[in-house]
């Protein structure tokens, strides 16, 4: 069966990985929403296709599509997917979900009283092939059993080119709860729980951009579960003769072997991304992901008409928020920080 979605806030660039992702999947793109009109004049030439439409309860009110996108400005997105469920649409959000503990609260209520999906589309994992990849070899026993991860989320940050949300701590939800989410989830992901964990320690500055001081251009945080530790450190430093806007890296430590991700550069190195290594018992090897599945779309389109959770358990997606928002919160009451 074929379904269709829509898309209500363009604000953040990663709309376009979340609608080919469903694209891809089969999925037909019905409308969206934007009341930006350059954000809506690029995002209709990308997919003409869909249809603009000027009040979002056109799309609200359509029961033919049972599916809405959001990237709208992060501290935006809570109140448009507990809008879209309570119109009985499922929700697939861009990172974060929602900026605030209130946000998350009352999202996991009207998710429970409605029954919808609620699916935050973790890029760094969900539309990258080798952490899909690094998931399949972990489950396989390739290293064991997970004991420790540490992920680096480098960023660029082109402040010449990015809107003035992007600087504003009440909207963008501080670089823990953003960026910092992604890492949240693949902590959970290999650690192999959805629910235990915790944030032993977390930290933020603002260390280069005092023009800006709602940026928060560097942070890290130290989590646990029962059997596993990870260490994240996310920044805004990455510099412009790289190639790239970042070079995002995994280390999975295993009790036989660990594996590193090097997930859009190899620096130096081999061209185009998703690289992998693994070192075992028998020595070391490299894996080409280029051509991995990325089966998150397939699994939120079979969801959406079984009303299964195969592409993420809602608990996983609600932790993952919960320790980044936590971080956050134990890193601003640490740290000399002011807006």
């Amino acid at each position: 069966m074929t379904i269709k979605f829509a898309a209500i806030g363009l604000n953040h660039s990663h709309i376009y990985g979340q609608v080919d992702c469903m694209l891809q999947a089969g999925a037909q793109l019905a409308a969206f929403h934007s009341p930006e009109d350059d954000l809506a004049k690029a995002f209709g030439e990308k997919h003409p296709q869909a249809k603009r439409v000027a009040d979002r309860h056109s799309i609200l009110d359509d029961k033919t599509i049972p599916l809405v996108l959001t990237a709208a400005i992060p501290a935006d997105r809570a109140a448009i997917a507990i809008e879209a469920m309570r119109h009985g649409k499922d929700v697939m959000s861009d990172k974060p979900g929602m900026t605030s503990f209130a946000q998350l609260a009352e999202i996991k209520r009207v998710q429970r009283e409605t029954g919808r999906i609620f699916s935050v589309c973790f890029s760094e994992h969900f539309e990258t092939r080798s952490t899909v990849k690094a998931g399949e070899l972990v489950a396989a026993g390739a290293i064991g059993q997970v004991v420790h991860t540490v992920g680096l989320g480098p960023h660029q940050i082109r402040n010449n080119q990015r809107p003035e949300w992007f600087y504003d701590r009440t909207r963008y939800g501080g670089i823990l709860c953003d960026i910092g989410s992604h890492q949240c989830e693949q902590f959970l992901f290999f650690s192999g729980t959805d629910t235990e964990a915790e944030v032993i320690s977390a930290t933020v500055a603002n260390r280069a951009n005092p023009d800006w001081p709602g940026l928060q251009d560097v942070g890290d945080m130290h989590l646990r579960t029962p059997g596993t530790t990870g260490y994240v450190r996310l920044d805004w430093f990455t510099p412009a003769g790289l190639g790239t806007w970042g070079d995002g890296r995994l280390t999975i430590l295993g009790t036989e072997g660990y594996i590193e991700l090097r997930k859009y550069i190899d620096i130096a190195g081999r061209p185009g991304k998703d690289h992998l290594f693994l070192v075992d018992g028998t020595g070391t090897s490299y894996v080409d992901c280029s051509a991995q599945e990325l089966p998150y779309g397939r699994q939120l389109i079979a969801d959406v008409r079984d009303r299964t959770e195969t592409a993420m358990p809602q608990a996983r997606c609600y932790k993952a928020m919960e320790l980044a928002l936590t971080a956050q919160q134990v890193a601003e009451r640490g740290t000399v920080w002011q807006q």
